[in-house]
């Protein structure tokens, strides 16, 4: 038998057991609630293989699925059933028209029903550690009144009182309104939600609306039903995430790139690229994480917008040596589809390429990309801070890649602002010069120190990145048509 935790009943569930800080506190009863098709039998189910693997007596007690149906789910995830004993309860038509005297108290008090009789023998019978009770809208139907139902839920309380049974009582919000009454009887309150968005995959997050004798992660968490089980993204906290590092600059490997940020960007602060597309954002990102993997150290892109086979083509052909892997010298490429991530998921991923990779270097390309993963627009910029003050508190270098809308002229807009989450923030723009479109780059702020003011003229080819010497000869660049400082202006024709 494997050794457990004396006080705390794990779920099996990662993501979960640490918004839990641990699990649930054992002995106790909990409530399980959601919308059909919210994930309320998986999670169960893997509560209880958990305690199967743990060497614990488990019980499913089912009124509302056979246990066929019940093994048909499980084998979606390759699970097998054979050790948890299985009560099939499902009530007849007899026991739903209303004309039935269900009650449920205390065993010795008075005669129970059949329904109820045979629930409490089994659990005398098995003596479960674990135990779920799938699901109380059957027992809700079957009581035919509130008081009665709740006078049920008390009695089925104090019977698990010394049984050393951790409860788990799912409910799928058939009642009218919130149940509030029976989130005062359990001792905790798991409340999982999903809905669709017009495009994409449903958006799942789970939230602990209470838990007695124990602290918790509030707020909401994105989780995701994969075959397997549930996977929970806790929310990401960045004041619980510190380490000491110096904070050192980080070159590009382009002198002159270096020179206009004042020797290099710092660890531990974030850079935003903002500009129009095809203006060289991505590949200025590029180049850092390329110079960092040159160096030794481990790079992770994340890339929204770009697909994988493009941006290692892209880099070959500038000449930058990009070696996939997780490892030391090595960059992670991971392409995202905002249609089929939540925040949570992608900030895990982030997470991950930092603390157990060792991530030094991480791009994200772009934010507008992350910006549709957003279930809802106006939480971008908080749940964008806490991801940056994470990677900040890390020592990571990170890149953010922002695409405006329109290509010259002083009318382009980015859809955040997200500039002064940045400690950086460097800006690409698109200018008319002697017949030619070109490209300039300045440095608009660096917290960390001192930078150039100066604009100079950008270009990309089989060398890699190349900067000229600031272009103090035209005036207007950031316009989009400079003039020539020399030269005489432009003639006004007579009115």
């Amino acid at each position: 038998m494997t050794n457990r935790n004396e006080t705390r009943a794990p779920l099996g569930i990662d993501g979960l057991d640490d918004v839990l800080q641990g699990g649930l506190i054992r002995g106790r009863l909990y409530l399980l609630d959601g919308n059909p098709g919210a994930g309320k039998t998986t999670l169960a189910l893997q509560y209880l293989l958990e305690g199967i693997r743990t060497g614990e007596k488990c019980l499913y007690v089912t009124l509302s699925e056979t246990k066929e149906e019940l093994a048909a789910g499980a084998l979606s995830h390759d699970w097998s059933l054979d050790k948890i004993e299985i009560l099939e309860l499902i009530a007849t038509e007899e026991e739903l028209d209303g004309e039935a005297e269900i009650t449920m108290y205390h065993p010795g008090e008075v005669e129970l029903t059949r329904t109820t009789r045979q629930v409490l023998e089994a659990i005398e019978r098995v003596r479960p550690e674990r135990m779920v009770l799938d699901s109380l809208s059957e027992l809700r139907l079957l009581a035919q009144s509130s008081l009665r139902y709740r006078r049920q839920i008390l009695a089925l309380k104090q019977f698990f009182i010394g049984r050393k049974c951790t409860v788990l009582l799912l409910d799928d919000r058939t009642a009218e309104g919130p149940d509030l009454q029976l989130q005062s009887i359990a001792h905790g309150v798991i409340s999982l939600d999903h809905r669709s968005p017009a495009y994409g995959q449903s958006q799942r997050q789970l939230q602990v609306v209470k838990f007695r004798g124990s602290n918790f992660r509030s707020g909401f968490h994105d989780f995701a039903i994969r075959q397997g089980g549930l996977e929970v993204f806790p929310r990401l906290t960045a004041s619980e995430h510190r380490r000491d590092f110096e904070r050192t600059p980080i070159t590009s490997g382009v002198p002159a790139l270096d020179d206009l940020l004042g020797g290099g960007v710092d660890r531990g602060t974030s850079t935003l690229l903002v500009g129009p597309p095809g203006s060289g954002k991505s590949t200025v990102a590029v180049q850092y994480a390329a110079a960092a993997a040159a160096r030794g150290n481990h790079a992770a892109i994340f890339a929204f917008d770009e697909s994988r086979s493009i941006l290692l083509t892209r880099s070959k052909g500038l000449g930058l040596r990009v070696q996939e892997g997780r490892g030391p010298g090595e960059i992670l490429i991971r392409q995202i589809d905002p249609a089929e991530i939540a925040p949570g998921e992608f900030a895990q991923l982030v997470r991950e390429s930092v603390q157990r990779d060792g991530a030094r270097v991480v791009v994200i390309d772009s934010l507008n990309g992350y910006l549709n993963a957003m279930p809802e627009d106006q939480f971008l910029t908080a749940q964008l801070h806490e991801l940056l003050s994470f990677l900040n508190n890390e020592g990571v270098a990170t890149f953010l890649v922002v695409a405006q809308s329109g290509l010259m002229g002083g009318n382009m807009r980015a859809p955040v602002d997200a500039s002064y989450l940045a400690d950086a923030v460097i800006m690409l723009r698109m200018y008319e010069h002697m017949g030619k479109v070109k490209k300039a780059i300045s440095v608009l702020k660096k917290r960390s120190g001192s930078h150039e003011e100066a604009i100079r003229q950008i270009w990309f080819d089989a060398g890699g990145i190349h900067l000229s010497e600031p272009l103090t000869q035209l005036r207007g660049v950031l316009t989009g048509v400079p003039v020539d400082i020399e030269a005489p202006g432009p003639v006004r024709s007579a009115e």
